[in-house]
């Protein structure tokens, strides 16, 4: 049964200010840490505060942050809000839950007594755990990476925690003997804050559980299985919870003491739910650091019996089936939105670099001097000239899952500027989400007519318009881009105890579209420009590692043949000298 939503709860019953009870909501991504406030009557957002969190680079392809630098942000966020509500007027006890939404498989472990991580941060997007990998593939019949998709929904990659782990109990001293003690605690970065704001709740939600390649996304629970593939004791592991249920209190003297935290979800999951993307086959884009696309594919009965049926849920189709799919996306959990609610799927596609590459021209070429200047000069160009951009520093990620592809600009002649190549970065992006799109209509059998999209990326029109014409579809931006944190808000206001608002007022009250962009070249042409693409793929698979396996010339069909046909050396001299050549002649 769904779950009893009123919209008369108790906080109600005592008077709040002019915004009527407000939602506190923590965002902890890849590249800050924010804090924001929104109205439960109006979805305004009220107020917010947000800090930058500094990266750790120890080597080539590692990325950390400190755990404990994270928390810190965090607490001081909450307490720059509570200051900036009471400038504004607005009691901040008006606030009556906090919802939270992460960056989602980075690790932490940490001892369980002191509270003291033992190692930094491992971020999703590292890639330390190559040869983990490797080893690993080693245990399952014809090195098939898709192996444990079965029971997780995942195939073996350095992107999740499950392997992240495993390197960490090799790797750190006092990891494996705390664990032995029973000393030691893993979580993703929800459970790391739970833990120190509500004094020790050890708990993670089902969307970011899924995410560690350790849970069964049929029975939402720690696989004995994958445990034991892994070599990971169970006692370390978080209890794990629906998205929206009180998972404990804010505990003294942080700001906004004794307020329950209600709502926790991924943050690509809480983005889908900030979209209102409740129905079959809707689809969100966020463009952040990375790029990730998730399409709901609905719910099935909560009980899993032999004979699973499917059924309709708060008077909205909600599903059909969990979609296995065939053509390299990964089957996750969308969202469950409290205990008794009905477990919600998808498909997800994973770019692995998008506004990131955008700071790689900045940072590493020096070809732009900020990030606000690449909308003007992707624009002052009609075209990227010929030139073609894979930003696959670290391998590929959705449909591919490669980790020896490596980053190639192709197509340079002495006309090659700059602009051509800021198009090019920008052009890559979009490109990159019409693979998974391509891969979602396969799986899916429908054919999307919009793609909805969120991410500090997003605010790019330049961007927008690209994407729309490499998709053929329209691409819709809403007038709050902040849909992150708006789904952490809505899974905590509809947790029971808290219950501000209902499904029904959430879809009533679904932000207004701000802008749509549609496509503006033929199909030909469009297609023609994808054809392209894929070719500039072929030479980036396979870079660091050239052996052409078996699952490798299913990945590229009949073209594998054509993998590195261009010498390395002649490549790399050849590109940056014409990276040098188009700085000297912009002016």
């Amino acid at each position: 049964m769904p779950p009893r939503i009123t919209t008369n709860p108790p906080h109600h019953q005592r008077k709040t200010g002019k915004y009527g009870p407000l939602i506190a909501a923590i965002d902890q991504g890849t590249s800050s840490s924010r804090v924001l406030i929104f109205s439960s009557e109006t979805f305004e957002l009220i107020t917010y505060h947000q800090i930058e969190v500094k990266q750790i680079y120890p080597n080539e392809g590692w990325v950390e942050e400190d755990p404990t630098h994270l928390l810190e942000t965090v607490q001081h966020c909450l307490g720059q809000v509570w200051e900036k509500l009471k400038t504004m007027h607005i009691d901040p006890n008006d606030v009556v839950a906090i919802g939270l939404t992460n960056q989602r498989e980075s690790t932490i472990v940490w001892d369980k007594n002191t509270g003291v991580p033992y190692h930094n941060a491992i971020l999703w997007c590292d890639n330390r755990t190559v040869q983990t990998v490797e080893k690993l593939l080693s245990k399952v019949p014809q090195h098939d990476v898709d192996y444990l998709r079965p029971k997780c929904g995942l195939p073996l990659s350095t992107y999740f925690s499950a392997v992240k782990l495993v390197w960490l109990f090799e790797n750190v001293p006092g990891v494996r003997e705390a664990a032995e003690r029973g000393d030691l605690l893993f979580g993703t970065v929800d459970s790391w804050l739970l833990w120190n704001l509500t004094g020790g709740a050890h708990v993670t939600d089902v969307t970011n559980a899924a995410r560690t390649m350790l849970m069964d996304i049929e029975t939402t629970k720690w696989d004995k299985y994958l445990l034991k593939f892994f070599g990971i004791p169970k006692s370390i592991l978080p209890s794990i919870k629906s998205s929206s249920e009180i998972y404990g209190y804010v505990k003294e003297p942080l700001p906004f003491q004794g307020i329950p935290i209600s709502g926790c979800l991924g943050d690509q999951s809480a983005a889908l739910v900030g979209q209102m993307c409740f129905k079959i086959g809707e689809t969100k884009c966020t463009y952040g650091t990375g790029g990730f696309l998730l399409c709901n594919t609905g719910a099935e009965r909560p009980d899993w019996g032999r004979e699973r049926k499917y059924f309709r849920s708060w008077d909205l189709h909600f599903g059909s089936q969990k979609v296995k799919s065939t053509h390299g996306l990964l089957t996750t959990i969308a969202y469950k939105l409290g205990p008794d609610a009905p477990l919600i799927y998808a498909l997800e596609g994973s770019v692995a670099v998008a506004g990131s590459a955008v700071r790689w021209l900045r940072d590493n070429l020096g070809i732009i001097s900020s990030t606000e200047e690449v909308q003007r000069l992707a624009m002052s160009v009609k075209s990227t000239h010929g030139v073609y951009f894979v930003p696959a520093f670290s391998g590929l990620y959705a449909p591919y899952w490669e980790s020896s592809a490596r980053g190639v600009i192709c197509g340079l002649t002495q006309f090659t500027t700059k602009e051509h190549i800021v198009r090019a970065t920008l052009e890559s992006v979009c490109y990159q989400v019409r693979e998974i799109l391509d891969c979602t209509y396969k799986d899916m059998g429908l054919e999307l007519t919009q793609l909805l999209v969120d991410g500090g990326m997003a605010k790019n029109d330049a961007l927008m318009q690209l994407q729309s014409n490499i998709l053929g579809v329209n691409v819709v931006r809403p007038q709050m881009l902040e849909t992150t944190a708006l789904g952490a808000a809505i899974a905590a206001g509809l947790a029971k105890g808290v219950e501000v608002w209902s499904l029904p007022q959430i879809l009533k009250g679904a932000a207004a579209v701000s802008d749509t962009f549609e496509p503006q070249i033929v199909k030909q042409e469009r297609e023609r420009k994808f054809s392209r693409w894929k070719q500039a793929i072929e030479r980036s698979l396979f870079w660091e590692d050239c052996t052409v396996t078996a699952q490798r010339k299913r990945l590229l069909g009949d073209h594998w043949y054509r993998v590195s046909s261009l010498p390395f050396g002649l490549f790399v001299m050849g590109a940056f000298a014409m990276v040098i050549l188009a700085h000297s002649r912009s002016p």
